[in-house]
């Protein structure tokens, strides 16, 4: 498909039409003048993410306090799978955030001016490093003064502002220093200023900030208008939207008008959602306002802010995750609207800023980690999943070889630790798949050697009775879903080891044999076909190992990650059981502020919520 450019960027893809070709890229805006993106989904790139948007934010896992651990210690793989999405599939990616008031690390607080610059540096340093090529920056998140030492997010809270150079009257000092920072790094990346409350409340403060920080001399390229307060009820303390009718279109034109007029840069829509259980209401706020976004030339491009609904940040009243434009599997009028919209219209850009698009990505098949495929019949570890490839097929088709939903790593084995799927060590030298959750998978090229009729095997473990997987070959459905024994006695028992078993009928010659998890928390060691139906199991499970560790688990001490109510990874506990962890997460000094916080058993993923009140 030919991609449309806007016209200060014609130049540059005529210098490069020599070494790139076209091809059609991710999301219903593809070939348009700017991107229309989204958001990672409770900290996983879903699979059908390339079938509607071509840019990626990651809700949380690229934030500060998501990433650096601890001093020196940096956990990259949330981030890496929204940027590696973008990479294999020619989408654009915005990294956020570099520096925010908010969601940086917990330890940093009671640091020194002089040491919290440190910190700061380290960090920069490290996200360099990972991450040399970023395309697009939120540098600074949320520092708009809104009065007497009082910002957007809590930067009063360390000596960030301070590190950086102070704000000597409000001249926003340590912005411009963060942003100079940045370029240091990142001579070519897209350097932004993210805020919320921009369109309603705090217009002439968000102006004031850009002006300023221009003015000292930051290098920053565009201003990202969050467009939470696109409702009548929007905006407000913490930029929380929804309520009420659609903003007046007539009164949104003009501020961003007013908003560009006076800023004179590109302007971004970052963080666009409408809370709204009422479908038509919906419909029109997108109709009038996503359309205007895409035909205004110095808009450069639109971020929506979760599409699967009871999965997105806001509330209507008791409703959970009412910004979804993706209910129960179907689309709401506001994603009809938006897929019929954006077929016909490729809105218009003027900015210079190459964000409509898409990096060249020339496919590559994904190949067998074994270098050759699997014979069927025969067996299959389930830790060889293929080696993955890049980018999209002609047909649509991913190269793509495995997802994992988690944004840790909580396998022990050095084996293949570079993908980070969990593997876990096993007596025997056994290594097996595990942590398993809903939204992971895992593919195998297999190589059938006659066509017909043949029993699949597979050998598991899990401590839930909820527990499933369902395979598929080719991409069409192999097995139905098919679930995984509860183990026989013990909480944490992940060593009772069963064999379930489904006939299936395969077609001669390389297949993609893939794995889906239906049902959360269970390992998998291997595979096994074998010919016929209802064929003899080759290696039967005899008897059940359930060790003495797992029997006495309440003596036994375990790992239990912490979350907030945000979904942020504050740490892990150890206790002898939730009860033991929760006390010691009441007692925890570390835990500064009320609210509802979480605990996750690091071996079966068994999660407890924990009430505090300081």
């Amino acid at each position: 498909m030919k991609k449309t450019l806007s016209t200060t960027t014609k130049a540059l893809a005529l210098a490069l039409a020599a070494s790139t070709f076209s091809f059609a890229g991710p999301g219903l805006a593809d070939g348009a003048a700017k991107f229309v993106g989204n958001i990672t989904t409770n900290g996983q790139v879903r699979s059908d993410f390339g079938t509607y948007w071509n840019q990626i934010t990651a809700e949380n896992e690229c934030k500060w306090g998501s990433i650096n651990t601890g001093r020196g210690q940096f956990n990259w793989r949330g981030c890496d799978a929204a940027y590696n999405w973008a990479k294999q599939n020619g989408g654009h990616f915005k990294f956020h955030a570099l520096v925010w008031g908010s969601q940086y690390p917990s330890w940093i607080k009671g640091k020194s001016a002089s040491e919290t610059k440190e910190i700061i540096t380290e960090w920069f340093d490290a996200v360099a490093e990972h991450y040399p090529d970023l395309e697009m920056i939120d540098v600074v998140n949320e520092a708009i003064r809104t009065g007497n030492n009082s910002y957007h997010s809590g930067y009063t809270e360390t000596n960030i502002i301070q590190a950086l150079g102070g704000d000597n009257n409000g001249d926003y000092t340590f912005v411009t220093t963060a942003f100079k920072m940045a370029r240091d790094r990142w001579p070519n990346a897209i350097l932004i200023y993210n805020d919320y409350n921009t369109v309603q409340w705090n217009v002439d403060q968000g102006i004031d900030l850009i002006q300023k920080i221009k003015k000292a001399g930051a290098p920053v390229d565009g201003y990202g208008l969050q467009a939470h307060d696109m409702m009548s009820q929007g905006g407000g303390a913490g930029g929380t939207g929804g309520g009420g009718s659609c903003l007046a279109i007539n009164t949104l034109k003009s501020t961003i008008k007013k908003i560009h007029d006076q800023t004179q840069i590109p302007l971004f829509i970052s963080e666009y959602d409408i809370a709204s259980t009422d479908d038509n209401v919906q419909k029109q706020c997108y109709s009038e306002q996503i359309s205007f976004f895409m035909e205004t030339e110095y808009i450069a491009g639109i971020t929506i802010w979760g599409y699967i609904f009871g999965n997105t940040w806001l509330k209507c009243g008791n409703v959970g995750g009412c910004s979804g434009i993706i209910k129960d599997g179907k689309d709401r009028a506001a994603m009809t609207w938006l897929k019929d919209y954006l077929s016909k219209n490729k809105g218009v850009n003027t900015t210079g800023l190459p964000t409509g698009e898409l990096t060249q990505v020339e496919p590559e098949p994904q190949t067998p980690f074994k270098g050759e495929a699997f014979a069927v019949p025969g067996k299959i570890e389930a830790e060889d999943f293929d080696i993955p490839g890049k980018g999209k097929n002609e047909d649509g088709t991913s190269n793509a070889s495995y997802s994992d939903a988690d944004s840790q790593n909580h396998g022990d084995s050095d084996y293949r630790k570079d993908t980070g799927v969990d593997l876990y060590k096993k007596s025997g030298d056994r290594i097996v798949v595990g942590y398993n959750e809903i939204g992971d998978w895992l593919e195998y090229t297999i190589n059938v050697s006659e066509a017909g009729d043949y029993t699949f095997f597979a050998a598991v473990a899990s401590a839930n009775n909820t527990s499933s997987f369902q395979m598929f070959l080719d991409e069409k459905e192999l097995t139905d879903k098919i679930s995984v024994p509860q183990a026989s006695s013990g909480e944490e028992n992940y060593d009772d080891y069963n064999k379930v078993s489904a006939n299936v009928t395969l077609p001669a010659g390389k297949h993609i044999l893939r794995m889906d998890v239906t049902g959360d928390w269970f390992d998998i060691d291997y595979f096994t076909f074998v010919k016929g139906k209802d064929a003899t199991d080759p290696e039967p499970i005899e008897t059940q190992i359930i060790t003495n560790d797992i029997q006495l688990n309440q003596n036994t001490l375990q790992d239990y990650f912490v979350f907030d109510a945000h979904g942020v990874n504050l740490g892990v506990i150890s206790g002898y059981g939730f009860d033991a962890a929760a006390e010691m997460l009441k007692s925890s000094s570390d835990i500064r502020n009320s609210g509802i916080y979480y605990l996750r058993n690091r071996t079966t993923g068994k999660m407890q919520s924990v009430r505090i009140a300081k």
